[in-house]
């Protein structure tokens, strides 16, 4: 099989993968949430209450529950799409990336948040969308540079989030996710290689025949 088939099946095959890890994560935001409603239960003290012992369990438990199903749904698609560009394009600072804005945002929470329950995966969200919009502009190879176009297209009005506009709203965590994504793109920037240029066959011809045309003289 030629060289640029195998690309294309291995492109392919990373991006199944990196879609179906992003969508067992949503799946499991939207089994929490059908427990709840199932059970009756209210989760919200699973959340991070900052600067309470009894909020740090939160720091794993945060991104899991949500306030709402409309809160849910507004945390899925993003964790979808934005989820797999990462996965996709940069697998390995993902394994850094991921742990490091689901973790983080909410300690950032528990040290600097309002006195209130804070839950739900935004802050994962604004971590993962801030990470591809730096490295886009830090590398600026093509394929980094088409993400964060695509990514700052689709949620650039998002990025209003990490300022306390509305209440209610866990900007705390939208911020620390925020900072931890841009410091970790500076920091990951050359973590994953740059991928191959592409070299097509008529690029190869037109040189050929620059080499075989006989010099122009006067």
């Amino acid at each position: 099989m030629p060289p640029v088939a195998n690309d294309v099946r291995e492109d392919r095959r990373r991006l199944r993968r990196a879609f179906r890890l992003s969508a067992s994560f949503a799946a499991l935001l939207w089994g929490v949430e059908l427990l709840e409603l199932l059970f009756d239960l209210n989760l919200a003290s699973l959340g991070v209450h900052p600067r309470r012992l009894d909020g740090l369990p939160g720091l794993a438990l945060m991104p899991l529950v949500h306030g709402s199903w409309s809160h849910l749904v507004s945390n899925t698609l993003p964790v979808l799409i934005l989820g797999t560009a990462l996965l996709y394009a940069y697998p390995r600072s993902a394994r850094i990336v991921i742990p490091a804005v689901y973790l983080g945002s909410g300690l950032g929470v528990w040290l600097f948040g309002r006195d209130a329950w804070h839950i739900g995966a935004s802050g994962v969200v604004f971590g993962v969308m801030f990470f591809l919009l730096t490295i886009g502009i830090l590398r600026w190879d093509k394929q980094a540079i088409a993400i964060a176009m695509v990514v700052f297209f689709l949620y650039g009005s998002a990025i209003w989030g990490i300022f306390p506009l509305a209440p209610g709203i866990s900007f705390e965590s939208h911020l620390s996710g925020a900072l931890i994504g841009v410091i970790l793109a500076v920091v990951l920037r050359h973590h994953d290689p740059a991928p191959a240029e592409e070299h097509y066959s008529w690029e190869d011809e037109d040189e050929n025949a620059d080499e075989q045309e006989p010099p122009w003289q006067p």
